[in-house]
């Protein structure tokens, strides 16, 4: 079972943590019964805890806005992770044919970078800093074997995009009638 799959398990046998967010834009945590900060629903995402973000008064579901509030910080504080050209260009999918995709495509690779890390984690235990300065040598065996197939793994969610896309064109051909 990968770390995702069992995430997901996990999820659902945990209690999803209840925040509502105020009109005055304050945080409550229904399980500490308290006020929280951005930085501590931050925290929550950091140990993986399962949590939904509601409106106090609609109950709609502000949990992606507010996933995109801790980015935000996050890419203002100083180390972004994404250069103004991968935003640009992800702004432009938005409208596009291929924004469905696209953020499938995203997701995929995130989790495979995410399985990765866990990987290394894992084989980096009780390693000297020496041993891990050696460890993350782009350049050693262990490395290029675990980089190779996160790449093996990325191009094969992208032929699989391509693949799917290929059949849903040829499926709304066919429907008007230009192939047959």
């Amino acid at each position: 079972m990968s770390a995702h799959n069992a995430s997901k398990a996990a999820d659902k046998t945990e209690a999803t943590r209840i925040i509502k967010k105020y009109p005055n834009r304050r945080l409550y945590d229904t399980e500490t019964s308290a006020y929280i900060t951005l930085a501590e629903v931050r925290r929550l995402v950091m140990s993986s805890t399962h949590f939904v973000v509601r409106d106090a008064k609609t109950n709609e579901d502000l949990t992606r806005s507010i996933l995109l509030q801790i980015i935000l910080e996050e890419e203002a504080g100083g180390a972004p992770m994404f250069t103004e050209a991968v935003l640009a260009n992800i702004i432009r999918f938005y409208g596009d044919a291929m924004q469905s995709f696209m953020g499938a495509y995203l997701e995929k690779n995130v989790q495979s970078f995410m399985d990765l890390q866990l990987k290394m984690a894992e084989q980096s235990k009780g390693m000297s800093p020496e041993m891990w300065a050696q460890f993350m040598n782009a350049k050693s065996p262990m490395m290029q074997g675990m980089m190779g197939a996160y790449v093996e793994q990325s191009k094969n969610v992208f032929t699989q995009m391509q693949e799917q896309m290929q059949k849903q064109s040829e499926q709304m051909l066919s429907a008007l009638g230009l192939k047959r």
